[in-house]
């Protein structure tokens, strides 16, 4: 491939990041001086102070490689010589850490001279290629020298005055080529051109957050992404972490819970197509744009980001492309479909190029705000694109109940949810939005101080006020109202609604120094409650700028009050602009700024109307609860009652019992905001949801957990219940998410039954630390039983309490200095890692002497290589679980130094070359194996484990010839566990069911779904 090309697809807005990563940072202080420095001392792969590793350095090289073969056309060279190639560029960066020669003899060579220069001292690199592959890598590797030597010049301490020239030259060269880049006919020069326009654009339009709130005084109404932005928590539903599995005679945790919990930003990292669920206000519009955002910009696609590197993400708000019924759009109308103002200059058959070759990140937000009768279509929709581009990374974002748990399972989507907001993770919240709130003027900032530290305070000892924050729009909500009244907060979550709205529609414009009419409350409250309802009677959330004024001036004569403003054109205008609360998310369309307000002024309307009956018929709707919720809280004791009652009717008359289960569980969910109720109407509200309980599964038991604390008074003690329903119980009430759930709980903690336990440890992290490790973790019987710890707080309240455990699980949240002090103190037996072992201090190592399992998983972007030599190898290991990635592991062939293991778990890649069959088959022991369908293909012809007895199987690639693979293989193989293929196998191949024929009859197979269990 001609030089020329490579340079249109290696843009300097793409190379000078990643080789910027190659070098150190200079130290501060830094100026000009007289001598030139070493190569090999400026790379940041070798010393003690390095910041990258040498699998660092080959990503960097796969970037490279992959954007020089991003655009549409012949390949340079054949498909399968693409990781060779990247091998190759691999050892030629390395090779400047070999260079015998400083930064000004380099730049004296120029960039192609000391591109010859790297390949040669790569030992020939190039030498197992093709001639099209190593034409290709020497274009490649010049480019890389060319961008090199200009940071070279760059650099502070670089001898400038000597070499004016060179670098006038580099510079003139790196400009023609994004000149060239710019203008150059040549095939996917004008893609390149118009993609690095759009990702600036991206960056742009998503790159603010706005924090409600911020805007009531003179500091700006929204903030900078990267520096307001929180990751939140997301965990596979239907609770993963009730899953076990059988290891020698020990019940411990799933590996799969080692997955559940993680940040939500590195969801996409581990699964290329993920269902994000989430009430209304927990983020996850917010996450969309740092998704966006992240992949459009270099600086951010870094670290456990690194997945959304050269990834073009496309935002699909699907509440601004559902209006009037119109067809959902095409690739070629995204763009314009979202109002993007490039859409007219973009390049014919871009999109489909982007996709095709699956570099999209397509983000798809809102399934819940699509109507109910056109969500079929919606998924129609979403399945025809998946089916006609695969490879690409997927995310649809929805409210919890709007679609049925398995909406997206065939087409391979991995479902997850987002966890409301823990103590710590509230805490920060806080912390950032007055950081954020900062004016700058010293009286201002002091008292916005001062009332930080009174809400901190106040959200951890007002359990009330602890129970509403528990999303980032409640929390911006309460800080903002916290700060407007001067310290003094409503406890409801009605009467912080109320305030909110007051705040935005009385006090905002006065506190701004507006010269606008002063407008009474109760009269803006009217029409926008108006709007609000029209909304939800019709299944929407976005309506046209015509029928907003048309809905004005059909009230405005109820409403005489508001015609100070003008006609019903400048009535919607001044509450577009001036209430805070509406908003146009595209061209002449019109929506509240957040769905919660509409709920709650919708609900109003329905209380002034009195369609009680109404919002009971669409109880089972999961767009009007948050409306039936507030019309209880908003309606007056009669109305109230008369509501429930109709609620109570419709659910008896549902003859399907998931929704009358529903209808009865939001009637008690309601309770919470009946400040005053007939008595006989809550009895029986609450007659109806003692049948539910103890709940029969685990949905059950976290949809009675929506309830609120008032279902703690409804659970049964321990002294009556079986062990599967105590552990039902207690999976309801760690969910409560309430302080006032701990003593019930404590009342568990002495129970036999080891997954009761589990389920009180898990939930841990949902309370008061300290309180929950006094009356409940102090208590527990430690038998057998593995310690979730997920912060170095847990771990100092286990110190405090003098508990040790032998059997831990760390996640990623607690420091390597801490897990190393707890593990010398703990020696333990058993041990989940979620990151690697090369983290731990030599005597924290040591201290593994007695471990018979370890399993060491990955969070996020945290498969670091690591040697099994770090394990002691006296230690009785009967289980090894690798649940990253197998290619983290460097010296698999060291297995054999435990000759007791029983059991070795592969996750996402397992034994992957034939000498790693054969490491396996020289345990002596070896009885279980979890590993993909596609590994046993390298497992050589004539090799047997016959003492493998169970295998765990994931259908990730040629389902077929793995199953003919295990009767010579496995010949005494007795069990099979299938996990269900959510996932597509090869590329382009279409799901299907697995078919186990072929296997001998003696194996008994069994369908393994971590998903369900």
């Amino acid at each position: 491939m001609d030089p020329a090309v490579v340079g249109t697809r290696l843009a300097s807005s793409v190379v000078t990041p990643l080789i910027k990563k190659l070098f150190a940072r200079e130290g501060p202080g830094a100026g000009l001086v007289g001598r030139p420095v070493r190569v090999s001392a400026l790379v940041s792969f070798r010393g003690e102070k390095r910041t990258l590793t040498e699998p660092d350095v080959r990503r960097i090289a796969e970037r490279l490689v992959a954007r020089s073969l991003s655009s549409p056309g012949e390949r340079p060279f054949p498909p399968d010589e693409a990781v060779a190639v990247t091998d190759a560029l691999t050892r030629v960066l390395l090779a400047l850490g070999d260079l015998d020669m400083d930064d000004v003899q380099a730049v004296g060579l120029g960039h192609q001279k000391l591109a010859r220069l790297l390949l040669r001292a790569a030992r020939d690199a190039d030498a197992w290629l093709s001639e099209d592959a190593a034409r290709h890598l020497h274009s490649v590797t010049e480019w890389a020298c060319l961008h090199i030597l200009q940071f070279f010049t760059q650099r502070s301490t670089f001898v400038a005055a000597t070499l004016v020239a060179q670098r006038r030259s580099q510079d003139e060269l790196t400009a023609k080529a994004d000149a060239l880049i710019a203008r150059s006919p040549l095939p996917g020069a004008r893609d390149a051109a118009f993609e690095e326009r759009y990702l600036a654009y991206v960056a742009k339009k998503h790159g603010k957050l706005t924090i409600f709130g911020i805007d009531l005084t003179d500091t700006p109404g929204k903030w900078p992404l990267d520096a307001a932005y929180m990751s939140l928590e997301a965990t596979a539903p239907s609770g993963t972490a009730d899953i076990v599995l059988r290891l020698g005679e020990i019940w411990v945790e799933a590996m799969q819970e080692s997955h559940a919990a993680r940040p939500a930003d590195q969801a996409l990292a581990a699964h290329d197509r993920v269902l994000l669920r989430g009430e209304a206000g927990s983020g996850k519009t917010t996450l969309v744009q740092w998704l966006a955002v992240s992949a459009a910009r270099q600086d951010l696609a870094e670290g456990p980001m690194t997945y959304l590197a050269d990834r073009v993400p496309y935002v699909l708000p699907l509440r601004a492309l559902t209006r009037h019924g119109e067809r959902l759009p095409a690739p070629a109308d995204f763009l314009s479909a979202v109002g993007c103002p490039l859409a007219g200059s973009q390049p014919a058959g871009w999109e489909a190029r982007v996709l095709a070759a699956g570099r999209a990140l397509v983000l798809v937000d809102g399934i819940d705000e699509v109507p109910d009768t056109e969500r079929a279509a919606t998924r129609a929709w979403l399945t025809d694109l998946l089916d006609a581009y695969p490879g690409n990374r997927w995310l649809v974002t929805s409210r919890p109940a709007a679609v049925r748990a398995d909406w997206l399972a065939d087409e391979g989507f991995t479902e997850l949810t987002l966890s409301a907001m823990n103590e710590r993770e509230v805490s920060a919240f806080i912390e950032r939005w007055h950081a954020a709130a900062a004016t700058g003027a010293p009286d201002e900032d002091a008292a916005l101080t001062a009332y930080e530290s009174q809400l901190l305070a106040a959200v951890k000892a007002k359990p009330d006020l602890g129970r509403l924050a528990t999303n980032p729009l409640m929390c911006g909500l309460i800080c903002a109202l916290h700060r407007d009244r001067r310290g003094f907060l409503p406890l409801g979550r009605k009467d912080l609604y109320s305030a909110a709205l007051s705040m935005l529609l009385v006090r905002r414009d006065r506190e701004r120094h507006m010269a606008v009419p002063e407008l009474r409350e109760e009269p803006q409250l009217q029409l926008l409650q108006r709007l609000a309802y029209w909304l939800i009677r019709n299944g929407r959330t976005v309506l046209d700028r015509t029928r907003a004024e048309t809905i004005i001036a059909d009230a405005l004569p109820a409403v005489p009050e508001l015609a100070a403003l003008g006609d019903a054109r400048a009535v919607y205008t001044h509450f577009l602009h001036r209430s805070g609360l509406l908003r146009e998310p595209g061209p002449d369309t019109v929506d509240f700024v957040h769905r919660t307000f509409q709920d709650f002024l919708g609900a109003r309307a329905a209380v002034d109307e009195g369609d009680f009956g109404v919002l009971a018929r669409h109880a089972a709707d999961d767009q009007w609860q948050d409306v039936i919720r507030m019309a209880v809280a908003q309606a007056r004791p009669r109305e109230r009652a008369e509501l429930l009652r109709d609620l109570l009717a419709h659910g008896d008359a549902h003859t399907d019992e998931r929704s009358r289960k529903r209808v009865h569980l939001l009637a008690a969910a309601c309770l919470e905001h009946a400040a005053e109720l007939a008595p006989a109407v809550r009895e029986e509200v609450e007659r109806r949801t003692a049948r539910l309980i103890p709940p029969r599964d685990s949905d059950d038991a976290r949809a009675l957990a929506q309830v609120g604390p008032m279902v703690l008074d409804l659970l049964p003690g321990p002294e009556s219940l079986t062990a599967e329903e105590a552990r039902l119980v207690t999976v309801t009430a760690t969910h409560v998410r309430s302080d006032t759930a701990i003593p019930f709980l404590a009342r568990f903690a002495r129970h036999p039954d080891l997954m009761v336990r589990s389920q009180l440890m898990w939930g841990w992290h949902r309370f008061d630390c300290r309180a929950y490790a006094d009356q409940v973790i102090a208590h527990l019987d430690a038998t057998a039983l593995h310690f979730t710890l997920r912060d170095d707080v847990q771990i100092a309240e286990l110190e405090r309490l003098g508990l040790f455990p032998r059997r831990l699980d760390m996640r990623v949240g607690v420091s390597p200095e801490v897990a190393s002090r707890f593990l010398v103190a703990c020696e333990p037996a058993f041990l989940l890692l979620s990151y690697s072992p090369a983290h731990l201090t030599p005597e924290a190592l040591a201290a593994l002497h007695g471990l018979d399992g370890l399993n060491v998983f990955s969070v996020g972007d945290t498969d670091e290589p690591w040697s099994l030599t770090l394990i002691p190898a006296e230690a009785p290991l009967t289980f090894l679980g690798f649940t990253g990635s197998r290619s983290s592991v460097r010296d698999l062939e060291l297995l054999p130094r435990w000759p007791l293991l029983e059991r070795v778990t592969f996750g996402e890649s397992g034994p992957d070359s034939a000498a790693d069959w054969e490491t396996l088959a020289r345990l002596p022991r070896l009885a279980r194996l979890h590993c993909g369908s596609r590994n046993l293909a390298y497992a050589p012809e004539g090799l047997s484990l016959p003492r493998l007895t169970e295998l765990w199987l994931s259908p990730d690639g040629d389902w077929e010839a793995a199953t003919a693979r295990i009767a010579t293989l496995m010949p005494g193989l007795q069990r099979l566990h299938v996990e269900p293929p959510t996932d597509r196998g090869t590329v382009g191949e279409p799901r299907r069911h697995l078919d186990v024929s072929a296997l001998p009859d003696h194996i008994d197979v069994q369908v393994w779904e971590p998903s369900k269990l």
